[in-house]
């Protein structure tokens, strides 16, 4: 292979590349945040656990 080639297919190989990264920084901006529903499942998490561990007392019981 000539170097010429070489640096051919290098070029197009690298504006394929950039044009991915492109595409998915575009797609990650558009992409809806999920800081509230990281938020939300960890209190829903939280809840839960804290039901799971919640001591039953002798009135309770029948």
């Amino acid at each position: 292979m000539h170097p010429e080639n070489h640096l051919a297919l290098h070029h197009v190989r690298a504006a394929e590349l950039r044009a991915e990264a492109d595409a998915y920084r575009l797609a990650a901006a558009a992409r809806r945040p999920r800081n509230f529903r990281t938020r939300l499942g960890w209190a829903l998490m939280e809840a839960g656990l804290r039901l799971a561990a919640t001591p039953k007392t002798a009135a309770a019981i029948p």
